[in-house]
């Protein structure tokens, strides 16, 4: 171990006794969903993916929700712990997970309400917001059976070879459905009064410690905050903590709003470290170890909240996607070459709500480790880079640490692109962690740097071959007016290069409009501190309110500027957005007070605005700013001057395609050519 680490980040790498279990630090790779098991050979997959994370150096790794019986499945395919041969067959993966020094656990997810098929089951017959599907009212024999399923499917688990089972109380599953009126409506034994909601979640954690005995490592999620009408207060949140631990749990891990809250919870908008303070209310309330989670992406902020007291471990799902190394990392003094989330959802979320398996933005690798080799380059070449943006640091850093010799050519004076400006935007200030990275891997692998340089067809000879990465410029449309002195592109508002005034109309509502709009009226104090985050969404910040509401998380908020948005479609401004973002970028503008404009013809600009016209009838928009989000032009032409000379080149990213500013798509293909070479 780094001495310096060892003293900076002492708590974070300080061993834990937990039951009969020695953790070796205080990392957890928190449960997400992965559809791995949809893989056609799911196992390999799902072997590959962990035991990369236990090599990394996670302390102990929950799996992905395993229900405990046949109507508690996520989705008609959803994985299942109810059969004893199929729980078998997972050994291979617990049994490669332990070589590598790890702990694991498996989570038992009872999807309750929101289960997506027919015969789904609840406290009550309440359909979610998220399901199309009315669950049925579970009767007592119902209640009952479940509870045995619990047990029986971390059995099933402990034999074959799980260290344990993390039971999943929170984020509005059928645990959390019976601890809350909101959907507890029942006036029997297991609904009414706080103690006959809390019987459920009891009795499952009792039944699965006398099923499995004191070896089982038992690790029950507890909801921490809600952020739902009529979720749970404080007291009661404190109360079935002790009467979990009492019942037999080793760990309570704090998970953090359902999935129909209307608040942002672990997407970029909110501030890393948000949800420390709901996690310390817990702590204070057993003896037992609890674990921070939601929004703790760095090695800094991890030891902050163990060295404050607010937690004893830390969770960390997502980030290690981004770098299944961030545990080694830290022990080994390397912190600035860990590749850190962003918070982004792009390639996790909104993956798995597509019905694809799950990767990272900013490290294509995860979920693909089969797939992506990490393996040297048989034939060392003599590789050229030209543009420094996205796909050029992906392509530059990756040829370079498969062996070859790489030089990068960027026409300015620092790297990052496109990236520069989409770091402006609230909360997507995420980016500068990933422009530290690849910058630190261009200096660790010995890519040669040319910044400030425009590279010509001459300077390009001699290269085995020239990746073009030379990204986009805005599309200027052709639009009368358009050369009017209050016309700004998007790259200009976002650069600081043009400063807009108090009344602003964006051509344009596609994720660069959104962005724009996000940038023109968010304080920075929401995008940097939970306090003023908590203003805007309506959150208790001491976590004492029932379901950790103060206000209605939809409640219009005062802007500094007035804001049209408009585009030439007739769709819902925001339908491209990602599925786990764009509804909250669109409930955030429209707090701000943004109009969003569609169906839109635009005519002209002039000294009095923009021109335009709707379902026949023409009007102005009055601004001082009109900025331009009307697309980009790929940058490409050195392309076809090599070509010419016979020079061989790939273009990849933006230059090779200008569909908004699209980061995943750029890493991933800069990954994929520089595997290729």
């Amino acid at each position: 171990m780094n001495t310096t680490a060892s003293s900076t980040y002492a708590r974070l790498l300080s061993p834990l006794k937990v039951g009969r279990h020695e953790m070796r630090n205080r990392i957890i790779m928190g449960s997400m969903h992965t559809k791995l098991e949809c893989k056609p050979d799911p196992i390999a997959a799902q072997l590959a993916f962990y035991v990369e994370r236990a090599r990394g150096g996670v302390a102990l790794i929950v799996t992905g929700g395993f229900s405990p019986n046949a109507e508690g499945v996520l989705d008609a395919q959803g994985p299942r712990l109810d059969d004893p041969e199929e729980a078998q067959a997972l050994r291979p993966i617990c049994d490669a997970v332990h070589h590598e020094g790890a702990l694991i656990c498996a989570q038992l997810l009872h999807a309750g309400r929101y289960a997506k098929i027919a015969g789904c089951v609840a406290p009550s017959p309440i359909r979610a917001p998220i399901n199309r599907h009315i669950p049925r009212e579970m009767l007592d024999s119902d209640i009952l059976r479940t509870i045995s399923q619990f047990a029986e499917a971390a059995a099933n688990a402990q034999a074959a070879g799980f260290d344990g089972v993390e039971i999943m109380g929170s984020e509005g599953y059928l645990i959390n459905e019976f601890t809350v009126t909101h959907t507890n409506k029942r006036e029997d034994a297991w609904g009414g009064s706080a103690e006959n909601r809390h019987r459920f979640p009891v009795e499952v954690v009792r039944a699965v410690r006398q099923r499995c005995g004191p070896d089982l490592l038992i690790i029950y999620r507890i909801s921490a905050a809600d952020l739902i009408e009529d979720g749970a207060p404080a007291d009661e949140i404190a109360a079935l903590a002790r009467k979990v631990e009492a019942a037999g749990a080793d760990i309570i891990n704090t998970g953090i709003g359902w999935h129909e809250a209307r608040v942002p919870t672990i997407a970029y908008p909110v501030p890393r470290g948000a949800w420390r303070k709901a996690a310390a209310r817990v702590r204070a309330a057993v003896s037992i170890p609890v674990v921070a989670s939601n929004r703790i992406s760095t090695a800094e902020m991890a030891e902050d909240i163990l060295a404050s007291g607010d937690a004893d471990l830390i969770s960390m799902a997502r980030p290690m996607l981004a770098d299944p190394f961030f545990a080694n990392k830290v022990r080994d003094g390397r912190v600035d070459e860990i590749n850190t989330c962003i918070a982004c959802n792009q390639a996790c979320l909104d993956y798995i709500f597509s019905g694809r398996a799950v990767s990272c933005l900013v490290n294509p690798r995860a979920g693909r480790e089969s797939e992506l080799r990490d393996t040297p380059a048989e034939v060392r070449k003599k590789i050229a880079v030209v543009g420094g943006g996205a796909a050029g640091m992906a392509t530059a850093t990756e040829a370079a640490r498969r062996g070859h010799f790489v030089s990068l050519f960027e026409v300015s004076q620092t790297l990052g692109g496109q990236l520069t400006l989409a770091r402006a935007v609230p909360g997507k200030n995420e980016f500068d962690d990933t422009l530290r990275y690849f910058r630190r891997q261009v200096d660790k692998h010995g890519v040669n740097l040319h910044l400030g340089r425009r590279a010509s067809p001459e300077d390009l000879s001699g290269y085995d071959h020239v990746v073009i990465a030379t990204g986009v410029s805005p599309r200027i449309p052709d639009l009368p007016g358009v050369d009017h002195p209050k016309v700004a592109t998007y790259a200009e508002i976002l650069s600081g290069t043009r400063v807009a005034g108090k009344t602003v109309a964006i051509v344009g509502a596609g994720g660069i409009g959104f962005d724009v709009a996000e940038f023109l009226v968010t304080p920075t104090a929401e995008a940097n501190g939970s306090e003023a985050f908590f203003d805007t969404w309506g959150v208790d910040g001491n976590f004492s309110a029932p379901g950790a509401l103060k206000a209605d998380p939809q409640a219009p908020v005062g802007g500094t500027r007035k804001v049209v948005m408009l585009q030439r479609k007739t769709t819902k401004p925001g339908d491209g957005l990602g599925v786990s973002t764009g509804w909250i970028v669109r409930n955030a503008l429209r707090k701000y007070g943004v109009e969003m404009l569609g169906g839109v013809s635009y005519e002209r600009i002039d000294d009095e605005g923009l021109h335009i016209k709707i379902a026949g009838r023409r009007q102005v928009i009055a601004a001082d700013t009109i900025v331009l989000c009307t697309g980009q032009e790929s940058e490409r032409a050195l392309h076809a001057a090599l070509i010419e000379r016979g020079i061989p080149a790939t273009v990849v990213g933006g230059a090779k395609e200008a569909t908004e500013l699209d980061a995943l798509r750029a890493i991933d293909e800069g990954i994929r050519l520089a595997q290729s070479l």
